[in-house]
């Protein structure tokens, strides 16, 4: 939440957290980012986000009862956009669907 609401950062826009990877130890944590835009935008927002780790860092301080804080280190899921462009590429090479048998069923019976 502190990325969408407390970040003032402007290259941080359009980022979803996907997931976050702590180490065992718990002193680091990779956070896997979604940024809708160019990659361009990607790496700035990524840049946005190593300036901001210090800052979030401290709020999960505040959150958080533990020895240590954990090291915050951003990385972009491409997971998102590679599961986008799948779709799309499947969309332009599957027939457009028919309905099928049991639809047509269901609408006589309306």
């Amino acid at each position: 939440m502190a990325i969408l609401t407390q970040v003032r950062d402007p290259r941080v826009r359009d980022v979803t957290v996907t997931r976050v990877e702590m180490a065992p130890d718990m002193r680091t944590a990779v956070v896997h980012v979604s940024v809708m835009g160019s990659p361009a935008q990607e790496q700035l927002a990524l840049r946005g986000l190593a300036s901001s780790a210090g800052f979030l860092q401290s709020q999960i301080a505040d959150k958080i009862d533990t020895r240590y804080t954990p090291r915050l280190r951003f990385e972009i899921d491409r997971g998102v956009k590679h599961s986008l462009e799948i779709a799309r590429v499947l969309g332009s090479v599957l027939p457009p669907e028919t309905p099928t048998a049991e639809s047509e069923d269901e609408q006589e019976d309306r």
